[in-house]
């Protein structure tokens, strides 16, 4: 369940990627006044980190679909600045959506830091989604992470076989993808949120988890499904339930 602290200032004013976020903020207010609701900062800089290489990740909110500037991704003074664009209506329905990858899109509803946001939208935001979470049964939930976990036993398995062929550049990317998808499984179960997969796979404990550990992990997830009432394993007729 959510555990930060959600909208706030996080600002330090040495961190020259703050200067950076409000210098883009002011352009797009310049460029689309009328059509700009709010702009925020999520991720890094929305979390108080100060690294040297963190992005800057900013998302415009709009009134109406098709309004602001276009989303856009440049390199500016060295940073890597991705400019995100939603309507309001957007942005508020996938707030109230879950989905299998709700663990990793989750801080973007929960961790926002405005650089422009006069009317407290970004709290509307989080309070939908707050709202959202507290309508959901465990057993939606459980549903989800039935669907994750197929997707995370696929790439195991697929790891395991580039591992066999010996292609193991492959092999990592399959690892890794499936070190991720045991994660969401975990984070759905749990009803935890990450900042990000890095930190998912971390929090997990399937961070340079091994071939064996990993599919143990995945094992158990599947007798865990099981005892909720959400088996992997049925029938053909199973399929159209």
């Amino acid at each position: 369940m959510p555990d930060n602290d959600g909208v706030s200032d996080r600002r330090n004013p040495g961190n020259p990627r703050w200067h950076l976020a409000d210098q883009v903020t002011d352009a797009v207010r310049r460029r689309f006044s009328a059509q700009v609701l709010a702009v925020g900062a999520h991720g890094a800089l929305a979390h108080g980190d100060e690294a040297e290489d963190c992005e800057v990740r900013l998302v415009v909110v709009t009134y109406r679909p098709g309004e602001g500037p276009r989303p856009a991704t440049r390199r500016i003074d060295g940073v890597i600045v991705d400019l995100g664009v939603i309507s309001a209506e957007q942005y508020l329905g996938h707030a109230r959506t879950l989905s299998t990858s709700w663990p990793l899109a989750a801080d973007q509803y929960l961790t926002t830091s405005p650089t422009y946001d006069p009317d407290s939208w970004y709290q509307l935001l989080r309070d939908t989604h707050l709202s959202r979470l507290a309508e959901a049964g465990a057993g939606e939930f459980t549903a989800l992470a039935r669907e994750a976990w197929y997707d995370a036993y696929s790439a195991q398995v697929r790891a395991r076989q580039l591992a066999t062929w010996h292609d193991l550049d492959a092999g990592l990317v399959a690892l890794s993808t499936a070190r991720v998808g045991a994660a969401l499984v975990d984070g759905l179960l749990s009803r935890t949120y990450f900042r990000d997969a890095p930190e998912a796979v971390g929090r997990t404990g399937l961070a340079g988890a091994p071939m064996a550990e990993l599919a143990e992990r995945i094992a158990g997830h599947a007798q865990e499904l099981a005892k909720r009432g959400r088996p992997v394993d049925g029938e053909i007729d199973d399929l159209f339930d």
